[in-house]
């Protein structure tokens, strides 16, 4: 789809800056069409399952605007917005890594270690709730959140603000994108719009849904029909963002307490947001602790029906996946992202 201004999106095709690597998101090259004989009545009726990701929804109190996205991203990339100016929201989001940063949990501020893997803010903007246990109900909420933390940037936001304000390039740019000065919540709006703009909607099984039967090969598409049926991946990974926003336990075992932290519910312990699909190949290491390296390792999980922990989701049992339908699955998974050169 051919977009304008603003609505030009990211999709990962290069990221602006020179810091990350490029990403092709074209069809695959081996991609076969489907024998007429295998399979094709339930490889149809899979795919009416899924949809396109669709139109980005804008919060009528944050419109978007080519100044403010450029602000925006200034500001994501930005050390100064971290304690000892050392630490950017790049630092844990890297574009070259999927918007992610390659390892279990973040490092941030003086090396100090998290105890959660860093979410990608690929397609974030399309998210009803932010970080692992739903804490932040905005992106703009989101967005101040680390800037905060102890662990990740350890900034007290007013004296940010005083920061800023000292710098004539900032004092500028945010009289001209919001006509008043550097407030709290015009550093949150500046960021969250540059952070819509990260769409990945250019992948292999989107050129398939647009109707090109060869974008995606006939493994891809067999492990698409388990994704919608054996394998009952679409009961939490449905709708156009292929997660349904909720919380659940998938039987990681740990100690993190997830969901319980925000909502104090015991029945919450060990519940974490089902994150969005597209792009995660390019996001390993996987789950809320990064404990799995490699997307086989993460259907490998699910197939065995999760570790059995307490409080674990009716939902993850075992899926009885022979080898070769474990390898399809991951075919399927791997055209939400193509490939990466």
């Amino acid at each position: 789809m051919e977009m304008k201004g603003w609505e030009k999106r990211v999709t990962l095709l290069a990221i602006a800056g020179g810091i990350a690597g490029l990403f092709i998101l074209g069809g695959c090259t081996d991609a076969a069409k489907t024998s007429k004989n295998v399979d094709a009545d339930a490889i149809a009726e899979a795919k009416q399952k899924f949809q396109p990701l669709g139109k980005m929804p804008i919060p009528k109190n944050n419109s978007m605007s080519p100044e403010k996205i450029a602000l925006g991203e200034t500001l994501f990339k930005d050390p100064r917005l971290s304690g000892n100016n050392t630490v950017s929201c790049m630092t844990c989001h890297n574009p070259g890594l999927g918007f992610s940063n390659g390892t279990p949990v973040s490092a941030g501020i003086e090396g100090k270690l998290g105890t959660r893997n860093s979410l990608s803010v690929l397609n974030a903007g399309y998210h009803t709730s932010f970080f692992w246990d739903g804490r932040a109900k905005t992106l703009e909420e989101q967005a101040l959140g680390p800037i905060e933390n102890p662990v990740e940037m350890d900034q007290n936001l007013d004296e940010l603000i005083k920061e800023l304000k000292g710098v004539a390039d900032y004092q500028q740019k945010f009289k001209k994108v919001f006509n008043d000065e550097i407030t709290k919540d015009n550093l949150a709006k500046a960021i969250a719009a540059y952070e819509r703009t990260i769409v990945m909607d250019k992948t292999p099984f989107d050129d398939y849904l647009a109707g090109n039967e060869e974008a995606i090969s006939k493994e891809a598409k067999q492990g698409m029909v388990l994704f919608a049926g054996k394998a009952n991946c679409m009961v939490c990974h449905g709708g156009p963002t292929l997660s349904d926003n909720q919380f659940h336990n998938i039987g990681i075992s740990g100690d993190d307490p997830g969901l319980l932290n925000v909502t104090k519910k015991d029945e919450d312990r060990g519940k974490f947001r089902t994150p969005q699909l597209r792009g995660l190949m390019y996001t390993a290491p996987f789950m809320h602790n990064g404990q799995f390296k490699t997307i086989n390792e993460v259907v490998s999980f699910y197939n065995k029906g999760g570790d059995k922990t307490p409080n674990q989701s009716e939902l993850i049992k075992p899926l009885n996946l022979t080898k070769e339908e474990e390898k399809a699955l991951v075919a399927f998974l791997e055209s939400l992202s193509g490939d990466k050169k």
